[in-house]
């Protein structure tokens, strides 16, 4: 990891989260002790920040430099307010087209997927601050550069995310496997959000919950799911398919 990716230091990330800088997650030394210390741990609590303790031989390879047990990683592209992000999108397209991840964390299935989403019109990306994918340099390889030219927002909650799409006009489609009708069967010609799960677990059940569609691929094969990324790209491209017609 290049150091211009990263902050490190108490008081230097202190001053980062205050100035809203767009920070993937911090690492905290375990066993860091001291006022300042817990400064930082409540400033970072109430942020919402990702975080996670680890030993100082891990912060050791991340940087040479003095870190007094704190290194936070950046993200290469600044994260947009989501409320501006949806608002924006509305007064400005006649069909809005967002697309949600629910807790996808692999980097390059994340990349792979804004990568898609840019080719196909999406108009923002949605996920949540806890258990995404952060943005690196194998996303930003991954996705070609699309990375700076998407708009994406982080969200507290998904589920509130959800409710302010619905209460926008926007139809939600969620994929999952546990769905009865296939994704041919949706109606897109209308403004619309398309949510993929995580790789492990698909979308979440409380998610699932709030939706108002739930649509699966057709699998003719002895392979019971697709790579996350790839079934990303069939759905997007639905959308496109139909809004051509």
């Amino acid at each position: 990891m290049k150091d211009n990716q990263l902050i490190y230091g108490i008081r230097a990330v202190l001053e980062a989260i205050h100035a809203d800088q767009p920070i993937n997650k911090i690492f905290i030394q375990k066993g860091l002790k001291g006022d300042l210390f817990k400064e930082l741990e409540t400033t970072i609590r109430k942020s919402g920040l990702s975080s996670s303790y680890v030993p100082i031989e891990k912060l050791n390879r991340m940087t040479r430099n003095n870190h007094q047990g704190i290194v936070a990683q950046i993200s290469p592209v600044q994260f947009q307010d989501f409320e501006a992000m949806v608002e924006k999108v509305l007064s400005e397209e006649k069909m809005p087209f967002f697309l949600l991840l629910d807790q996808v964390s692999d980097v390059r299935n994340f990349g792979a997927i804004i990568r898609t989403a840019e080719c196909c019109g999406v108009h923002g990306i949605i996920v949540p601050k806890n258990g995404s994918a952060p943005i690196t340099d194998d996303t930003v390889k991954t996705s070609a550069g699309a990375v700076f030219n998407v708009p994406i927002a982080k969200v507290d909650h998904l589920k509130d995310a959800l409710f302010y799409l619905q209460s926008s006009g926007i139809a939600i489609t969620a994929a999952t496997e546990k769905a009865d009708d296939d994704i041919y069967s949706i109606g897109f010609d209308q403004p619309t959000a398309i949510i993929m799960g995580s790789e492990e677990k698909g979308v979440s059940p409380s998610v699932l919950g709030m939706v108002d569609h739930r649509a699966k691929l057709p699998l003719l094969g002895n392979i019971g799911s697709l790579n996350v990324s790839v079934a990303c790209g069939v759905f997007l491209y639905e959308v496109v398919r139909q809004r051509l017609k």
